[in-house]
């Protein structure tokens, strides 16, 4: 995976500083507390714990199968954990079916993307948005397009005809659409061009400015650009933690 990109470091920084200052000693608006996910018999995930605080930029560090896109499905539902605690702003998730958990505020970008590939751009993001008037959104369709201009360019053609970034944007994009308190991004660069990493690096510096985000990466340069702290996975376990 390429380490390129182009934000400033200083932004996170400055972010970081901002965020402690005002987060205090307020609940994290996730609470992650020793999860055990099991695939089979399998131990995929050992008692993994992790906090995020309102504004932040959180990313799990690792290789291929130390349990980063694991971590992020059982927090969502989609493999759900057999013991520990999941809490998404005082509430406890961790049992709830993940329709639930995302209408709570969660919305998980696969790292398959899984857009809708028989149907247009501008029809993936209604499938996702809110049933209310777009002035009650917070991101109505056009404001997407005003934010993703790639995706502006080929709104109407189908999922299945956009190249590599186009589809990462979209699935994001998507996302947005059904306006997530907690925007988790699951290996976001993943086989992308230089260029469509720079590009991520740079949405997720906006982004930040109004949505938490976690993401998972295998690239340090990239996490140290782009978040505030992380944590680094092997084998399942969280082995180190930083800012």
């Amino acid at each position: 995976m390429t380490d390129a990109t182009t934000s400033s470091p200083g932004a996170g920084r400055e972010r970081a500083a901002a965020a402690a200052a005002t987060r205090g000693g307020d609940e994290p608006l996730l609470f992650v507390e020793d999860l055990h996910t099991y695939y089979g018999e399998s131990h995929a995930l050992q008692g993994v714990s992790l906090r995020v605080h309102a504004g932040e930029v959180v990313c799990l560090l690792g290789r291929n199968g130390a349990g980063k896109s694991t971590t992020l499905n059982s927090i969502v539902g989609l493999t759900p954990a057999r013991s520990g605690t999941v809490r998404f702003d005082g509430e406890e998730i961790r049992r709830l079916p993940a329709h639930r958990i995302a209408r709570r505020g969660l919305a998980l970008v696969p790292e398959d993307r899984r857009i809708f590939a028989g149907l247009s751009v501008t029809e993936n993001l209604e499938v996702a948005s809110p049933a209310r008037p777009a002035r009650e959104r917070r991101w109505p369709i056009e404001r997407i397009f005003d934010e993703f201009p790639m995706l502006a360019e080929v709104r109407e053609q189908d999922g299945a005809t956009l190249s590599g970034g186009q589809q990462q944007m979209l699935a994001i994009a998507r996302a947005l659409a059904g306006e997530p308190r907690l925007l988790l991004l699951d290996e976001p660069n993943e086989g992308l061009a230089p260029v469509i990493v720079q590009q991520i690096g740079t949405l997720i510096d906006r982004l930040a400015e109004t949505t938490t985000i976690v993401l998972t990466d295998q690239s340090v340069r990239f996490a140290l650009r782009h978040a505030q702290r992380g944590y680094i996975l092997q084998k399942g376990r969280i082995v180190y933690e930083g800012g």
